[in-house]
């Protein structure tokens, strides 16, 4: 597994597959796919992961087995206004083609976020998980992340459940 910067370049792929893990746990959620892949989202997706790449705050990595994108992160300075950016980092994304789930691509790609923290001298990692993305959850509990009791609406009234992570 090679992990490495994204580029502009690795656009189409990081957006389609996004696309293909928002169905698998989305959809594992409850959600239609209807509700999941709409012609505006697909554009927000774009236009999003072109800013963040394009970013000087924002890191995106991406994970390349057998020559092929597997899997993609996104980190950078926290949300909130409340968190101190020059303690603190968002693990804003972390995402696996579903078909490579369970093979260590997202344990690699956490392990880079770590070490994101690390290489800033930052002490706490916060993100935000869907409440019925069960998966997510219990990835992220393996990892160190433990809830810090802060939520915002989410899709299907069921909430983002925030977390964090203090590494050291």
């Amino acid at each position: 597994m090679e992990i490495r910067e994204a580029g502009l370049g690795d656009l189409s792929g990081i957006v389609g597959l996004h696309s293909r893990a928002r169905v698998a746990y989305y959809g594992a959620g409850g959600l239609p796919v209807g509700e999941i892949l709409t012609p505006e989202l697909a554009r927000e997706q774009r236009e999003g992961w072109a800013a963040a790449i394009s970013s000087a705050h924002k890191r995106v990595r991406v994970a390349i087995v057998d020559g092929a994108l597997a899997g993609v992160l996104a980190v950078g300075p926290p949300h909130s206004s409340d968190l101190d950016p020059r303690t603190t980092a968002q693990l804003y994304q972390i995402h696996v083609d579903p078909q490579r789930w369970s093979r260590g691509v997202g344990s690699a790609l956490h392990a880079q976020f770590v070490r994101h923290l690390a290489d800033e001298g930052l002490v706490l990692g916060v993100l935000e998980v869907w409440e019925r993305n069960t998966r997510a959850r219990a990835f992220y509990t393996r990892h160190g992340w433990r809830p810090d009791g802060t939520s915002r609406p989410g899709p299907a009234e069921t909430p983002y459940l925030g977390m964090q992570l203090s590494p050291r």
